[in-house]
């Protein structure tokens, strides 16, 4: 991960608003290249970390374990023009809890008890945020 220190800002209340709602967050993380890659994800918090859950290799993992800066975007589903932009740094990437942290979303998004997207040659892990600027 890139050694890059950044201050800590507070969430919101409307970011915690709009991340405990059933609001997509837009997720930008960095290529090799340089390069955006930008990417929808159900999003979570736990205090002022936010979290993402995603697969072990997908490109938006391996960009965050290479280059831990990172950006996401989460508009008010009912109300686009409702948003808040954050910017941070990825602080933790474990797979400890990571099943059981999307069902929970799968809960909140989908309304199923169970995820039903996993694959068995797939292994989940929880992406931990800590934001660093909010607007």
């Amino acid at each position: 991960m890139a050694n890059v220190v950044i201050g800590v800002a507070k969430l919101s209340p409307i970011a915690v608003r709009l991340i405990e709602g059933k609001n997509f967050g837009f997720l930008a993380t960095v290529l090799r290249d340089g390069s955006p890659h930008v990417a929808p994800v159900w999003v979570d918090h736990e205090g002022n970390v936010i979290l993402v859950n995603t697969v072990v290799g997908r490109a938006k993992q391996k960009n965050m374990a290479r280059d831990d800066r990172v950006a996401l975007s989460i508009a008010n589903h009912d109300n686009p023009y409702e948003r808040v932009v954050i910017r941070g740094r990825v602080i933790a990437q474990t797979t400890e809890g990571a099943e059981e942290h999307i069902d929970k979303l799968a809960k909140k998004y989908r309304g199923a008890d169970k995820y039903q997207g996993s694959s068995p040659d797939e292994q989940r892990i929880i992406i931990k945020i800590e934001p660093a600027r909010i607007s």
